[in-house]
């Protein structure tokens, strides 16, 4: 397929130090530039020095260590080249609009260079995909069952169309294995056992429903907020009792509060 253009469309991906577009730093980037008036497209690709922690969380997603980066120029000193590749081009990506573009701008701004998209056109596959495959109910009724949601938002018609769409996707990927991002594969993760579905649509790095405390890649409960962000909560709070009362006494969830009374008892008694 050759695309219709009026200007030239670039497609970009980062790769960074977390996920925080102000504070996070680009790791990676990789650039397809497609050219209005046609030929082939032109691809730019460079591992960048962030000069900033990455996170061990990050890591474990794109695989790029400080150690592969350690000997790479800064975004300061590469900046130059990626606007100019970038010129006046639209650019698209995938969930560009809420990460890639907003951190590729930031990382712009400290490089001296303004960076402005209120005249680019901003293409998002992933706002494709979920406006025309919708993540609801009513969908999820029609493309398992076969069956329209009727009297939607009242509580028990839409219990008994949850019943219906789980026993539609039991029989559908009875048999079906899954694999994930990094190619590991789950043998048949959605049968009848709830065990299995249990672990399947539940995320265990986060003890918590708000995902205010996550496990370290060791499995030590660790802040995922606030100026403790990755210390160890137990400990941390063990020994500043003035956050700890802080936490009890904000708006965190009472799940956190339990869990947090909890970690601090267990170490305490273990000390």
């Amino acid at each position: 397929m050759t695309f219709n253009l009026d200007r030239n469309l670039v497609f970009f991906d980062l790769e960074a130090t977390g996920l925080n577009v102000v504070k996070d730093r680009i790791v990676q980037i990789a650039m397809v530039k497609y050219d209005k008036n046609g030929g082939e497209p032109e691809e730019l690709s460079m591992l960048i020095n962030p000069g900033i922690p990455i996170s061990e969380e990050a890591m474990q997603v794109h695989g790029i260590t400080p150690k592969d980066v350690a000997n790479k120029p800064t975004f300061a000193q590469v900046a130059q080249k990626i606007y100019d590749f970038i010129g006046a081009a639209d650019l698209a990506g995938y969930n560009s609009n809420r990460f890639d573009v907003p951190l590729l701008m930031e990382e712009f701004d400290r490089a001296g260079l303004v960076f402005d998209t209120a005249k680019r056109r901003l293409l998002d596959m992933q706002r494709i995909f979920y406006k025309m495959e919708p993540r609801t109910l009513k969908a999820a009724l029609k493309y398992y069952c076969g069956k329209e949601l009727e009297n939607a938002h009242d509580a028990l018609a839409d219990v008994r169309a949850t019943v219906d769409v789980f026993k539609g996707q039991l029989t559908r990927y009875e048999n079906v294995d899954f694999e994930d991002a990094d190619g590991h594969v789950t043998e048949r993760p959605v049968r009848n056992d709830m065990e299995a579905i249990h672990s399947f649509t539940n995320d265990n790095r986060f003890l918590d429903a708000t995902q205010r405390i996550r496990l370290s890649p060791d499995g030590v409960p660790v802040f995922n907020f606030g100026k403790h962000v990755g210390k160890p909560v137990a400990a941390t709070l063990a020994a500043d009792k003035q956050y700890f009362n802080w936490i009890l006494q904000k708006e965190f969830s009472s799940q956190v509060k339990q869990i947090v009374r909890q970690l601090v008892k267990e170490y305490e008694q273990e000390s």
